[in-house]
């Protein structure tokens, strides 16, 4: 997924939200990560991370931590030692992984809303701006006010002006 289409994913997400999504639990939180939306427990409450439980990161993610890395099942990612020790932990018999740290070790955007515990995770620096070779704006899905939902494919060969806005 394209930066563009990312932003306004959750743009639309939050739109459709009314007030915020629900966590499951105090400890629960949102990650949205290659545009889907996942519930999760954070295993740690640290501020500004995001501690999750290696299955809550495979569940959201889809990323996996192995001996070799930090891992999708196309690539890994190595981590040095210095930074095993920041972004693994054990607590209470379960290993955590914080996402948010990973995130800023790989140059990953990261928007977080503290009141709603939602985490929003951009694409990877390597991901973005793939569609700028090809000069063909990235086809996405919104709700209009009065929530009948329009895509920009249906109005190629028009002009269309589009508005966003971002509190951050």
């Amino acid at each position: 997924m394209n930066t563009i289409g990312s932003l306004i994913g959750v743009l639309a997400f939050f739109l459709a939200a009314g007030d915020g999504p629900k966590t499951p639990n105090k400890d629960g939180a949102v990650v949205i990560y290659n545009g889907v939306v996942t519930p999760v427990n954070a295993s740690k409450s640290d501020g500004n991370d995001l501690w999750l439980t290696l299955a809550d990161l495979t569940r959201a993610t889809k990323l996996e931590l192995k001996p070799e890395g930090v891992c999708t099942d196309k690539a890994c990612t190595p981590l040095p030692e210095a930074k095993k020790k920041e972004l693994v932990a054990e607590e209470a018999g379960t290993t955590g992984f914080n996402l948010s740290g990973f995130a800023r070790f790989v140059k990953q955007p990261v928007a977080h809303d503290a009141k709603h515990r939602v985490w929003f995770f951009g694409p990877r620096p390597d991901e973005q701006n793939s569609h700028v070779a090809s000069l063909i704006a990235p086809n996405f899905t919104l709700p209009d006010l009065s929530g009948k939902s329009h895509s920009l494919s249906d109005f190629r060969g028009k002009k269309v002006l589009l508005i966003t806005w971002g509190s951050w």
